[in-house]
């Protein structure tokens, strides 16, 4: 099966962020911003560690009861979450995603675009 990649890139505000792609472009995971590029590939790091044990997401709902989930690391500190889905199940596949494309090694750079 093919994995997905990490895509490094610069906010609007200049700061760092990286989007889990699964193999088919889709955005699974998108992280908090940073300050530098070091914390960026730190938070890639905590994704690969963290990502492909269930116990470290958490189920959440919009006030208006979209589910989306957020993956957290050993320390429970947030590392990424994810777009606000459709249904519980849609949620639970996305988590499913993630745990199966988050030890991917493949980091495309886009913070020069």
């Amino acid at each position: 099966m093919a994995l997905g990649w990490y895509e490094l890139k610069l906010a609007k505000d200049g700061q760092f962020m990286f989007n889990l792609k699964a193999a088919n472009s889709q955005v699974i995971l998108t992280s908090e911003r940073y300050k530098s590029r070091a914390a960026a590939e730190n938070g890639i790091a905590s994704v690969q560690k963290n990502g492909g044990d269930e116990a470290n997401f958490e189920y959440k709902a919009t006030v208006n009861g979209q589910p989306y989930f957020i993956l957290k690391a050993k320390n429970h500190q947030e590392i990424g979450r994810s777009e606000y889905y459709s249904s519980k199940v849609a949620a639970e596949n996305g988590v499913k995603s993630v745990m199966n494309n988050a030890a991917t090694t493949v980091i495309k750079d886009k913070t020069a675009e």
